[in-house]
């Protein structure tokens, strides 16, 4: 049964072991509220009422902050080779606030000499794509599907093909140095 004080446990149990947005944890409880109401017969207004306690309960006490949370999620995905817009997505579905994913994405650009260059050097390598291939006789044969696999991770057609086109995994990072 879901109630306030099992909500509040399985809250904390849960922010233990995964980094969380506001809204992801609401969702999260939320769906212990509604199997809840549907096993037990218990009340969905007093569960939502309860998680909603919850959930400003633990940003006051400071356990949920959605700008440090998307921060983190943006320099993790940045390393990873996550473009802008997929971040920028991501952080949406998980119920980031716009203005908070916003301030995260400005702090990376202000870190970073151009961000999204960054990311597709991370992906591309990670992917071995474009200079990265194993084989160089391979990259003309694979350019439109290299092209394509960037372009769906959400990198502009003018970052793609510079990544594609690129001499080397070096010549990459030269150019970005010389910005």
């Amino acid at each position: 049964m879901a109630t306030p004080k099992r909500l509040e446990r399985a809250a904390l149990h849960y922010l233990e072991r995964y980094a969380s947005s506001s809204e992801n944890l609401r969702r999260v409880l939320m769906r212990r509220v509604e199997r809840s109401a549907r096993t037990h017969g218990t009340d969905h207004e007093e569960g939502s009422a309860a998680v909603d306690e919850i959930v400003r309960k633990f940003k006051e006490w400071g356990y949920l902050n959605d700008r440090a949370y998307a921060e983190m999620r943006v320099g993790g995905l940045h390393r990873r080779g996550t473009s802008g817009r997929a971040i920028r997505h991501r952080l949406a579905l998980k119920g980031v606030p716009e203005d908070d994913i916003e301030a995260a994405l400005e702090a990376l650009a202000a870190e970073v000499v151009d961000p999204d260059r960054r990311a597709a050097i991370a992906y591309a390598r990670r992917r071995r794509i474009g200079p990265w291939r194993r084989d160089d006789r391979d990259r003309d044969r694979f350019r439109d599907r290299d092209l394509a696999a960037l372009g769906r991770q959400g990198f502009s057609f003018d970052v793609a093909l510079w990544i594609v086109d690129a001499e080397s995994p070096d010549a990459c990072e030269i150019s970005l140095s010389d910005n």
